[in-house]
């Protein structure tokens, strides 16, 4: 008998018994559905079993651990159910490429069309799947076995991930007789997973997820076209270059080709910038470039070099910090925990940044602000500015693109230009890399190397910084003249040398422990590659340092 502690209260339960089994007393207590436990801090799937005296937490649906392993069983679902549909003869590969809104947008390859009536039968059967309540088998196998036999079921991106795993096993996962690999947890079984929806879209088809604060609601799908386009962009610079899982770019390290990937991706970006500014120039009588973006996404860097190309046009272009117009410390808003919210549109003094711009739209000479950081406070110290015929303002921050920011500028004098890091790689065909997760490890290693803040106090902010981005950058990002990607395909095999050592410095009783594990296991795909190539000018020398710019 082990005891196991639930919500400071200790029950005795015989080995072998199910976390699941457990989890049903206390589901009456839950609004929704429990779907993973936390034991002794450690996340743990409902279908393992009690082997010690433990305390353990219910994670539900609504939690970001919860809704990943939502997704990967819904997803696992999805492709059983195409297999069945369809039969392997007429599938070469299933690819889960990238999220949109609250769904993820897949491709098909085969002898098959994507129409409608495919993916009518593909949802009933994906129903059917779930209404049976089939539980997910897990097992482990070496590694070298795993390869043959992704390469026995022509799942060739897994094959070749596994060459280059250096862990002696693998877990695969089990669905109605189907095996598949997937990075992360699974549900107990597929009831759990009722509310989607999947349709056909461009070239591909949608599978929408509920939302992650109302998991029984699957929200209307909504185009974001500009979003959709950039990302599908991203693809075929992957597919040309031949690199679009982590696979495949350990191939090309392996085979000593990274200069020339580094400077072929430094290439495209550099052509996408210099495509900018012509479209700035093309359209005519702009003054002022806004500039927005998430979370290093690369903003600053950006910034400098589309100055530079639109220097070559004959623009004097000027960089404005949209940061300098912070209010003073004392009158920042505070977020619902009493904290200073500088994320917030409101942390910004509208007036006089509005003021400040029709000024020098009008002509007149303006004497521009610096905020002191350590103080809290605006500073003048002389930074004069006034707008010649040539002059542009390059205004680079977080709320560019939302018109309450600069509701008096005439809307023709404005371009605005949403900027993020989508990356192209997939760490195989049914395991996506989502973007957050690289702009996360950026901003690790940039705290730690500019701020002198640790990778937990990275990872414990994060949260709240996604909070922003969704209410203050995302809702704004179709409304941009045009968006820029700032991935590099070869970023994440650099940044494993930085953030490795930062995420192992996590104690293990910290709560911030499971996320540095987890990401600890995704840089663990990729092989380790030196940072001495990337040139000095390189988005990515915002975060690792070395950068010719004031970054």
């Amino acid at each position: 008998m082990f005891k196991v502690t639930v919500n400071g209260v200790t029950k005795e339960y015989t080995q072998g018994t199910a976390y699941l089994e457990i989890s049903k007393e206390y589901q009456p207590q839950f609004k929704h559905e429990i779907i993973l436990v936390l034991m002794n801090g450690r996340l743990r799937e409902l279908f393992k079993t009690v082997k010690q005296d433990c305390t353990i937490e219910f994670v539900t649906i609504t939690e970001d651990a919860g809704r990943k392993t939502y997704a990967r069983g819904l997803i696992f679902v999805m492709i059983r159910a195409i297999y069945r549909v369809l039969g392997h003869d007429n599938i070469d590969k299933v690819r889960v490429e990238h999220s949109i809104g609250s769904g993820l947008y897949c491709e098909l390859d085969g002898k098959v069309k994507v129409d409608a009536t495919l993916m009518d039968k593909v949802k009933k059967e994906m129903q059917s799947i779930i209404h049976r309540d089939i539980p997910f088998m897990k097992r482990s196998i070496a590694t070298a076995e795993a390869a043959e036999l992704f390469h026995k079921y022509q799942m060739y991106d897994k094959e070749k991930l596994f060459r280059y795993r250096r862990v002696s096993s693998a877990n695969l996962y089990n669905l109605d007789g189907f095996e598949d690999y997937y990075y992360g947890y699974m549900p107990a079984s597929t009831g759990i997973l009722k509310y989607f929806d999947i349709f056909p879209y461009e070239d591909g088809f949608m599978l929408m997820l509920p939302l992650k604060e109302e998991p029984e609601k699957v929200p209307e799908f909504k185009p974001r076209k500009n979003l959709f386009e950039t990302l599908q962009q991203a693809n075929q610079w992957g597919r040309t270059m031949e690199i679009s899982t982590v696979g495949s770019l350990n191939d090309e390290i392996t085979k000593g080709n990274m200069n020339d990937i580094i400077l072929i991706q430094e290439a495209l970006q550099e052509k996408r910038i210099a495509e900018i500014a012509e479209k700035i120039k093309s359209a005519g009588s702009k003054k002022f470039i806004m500039i927005a973006g998430p979370s290093s996404s690369g903003k600053t860097t950006f910034s400098h070099r589309l100055s530079i190309q639109l220097r070559t046009l004959g623009y004097k272009p000027h960089p404005i910090g949209i940061d300098d117009y912070f209010v003073d410390r004392e009158n920042t808003p505070k977020d619902e925990y009493g904290n200073f919210n500088f994320e917030s549109i409101h942390a910004i003094d509208i007036e006089q940044f509005n003021k400040d711009m029709t000024a020098l739209l009008n002509g007149e000479t303006v004497e521009l602000p610096n905020f002191n950081f350590k103080t809290g406070k605006r500073e003048y110290k002389g930074n004069y500015k006034k707008l010649g015929p040539e002059d542009i303002l390059v205004i680079e921050g977080i709320h560019g693109l939302n018109d309450e920011l600069s509701y008096s500028l005439p809307k023709e004098s404005r371009f605005k230009i949403y900027i993020s890091a989508l990356t192209q790689l997939n760490i195989d065909e049914h395991n996506r890399i989502p973007t957050t997760d690289g702009r996360l490890i950026r901003r690790m290693v940039r705290d730690a190397r500019t701020r002198g803040t640790s990778a937990r106090e990275t990872i414990a902010m994060w949260p709240s910084v996604r909070r922003g981005e969704e209410e203050n950058i995302f809702p704004f990002q179709e409304e941009a003249d045009c968006m820029f990607n700032s991935a590099l395909i070869y970023e994440l095999s650099v940044l494993k040398q930085y953030a490795e050592p930062a995420l192992f410095g996590i104690d293990k009783d910290c709560k911030e422990y499971i996320e540095a594990k987890r990401l600890l296991k995704f840089l663990d795909y990729f092989l380790g590659v030196s940072s001495e190539d990337i040139p000095k000018n390189s988005i990515i020398r915002e975060f690792i340092g070395g950068s010719c710019f004031k970054v």
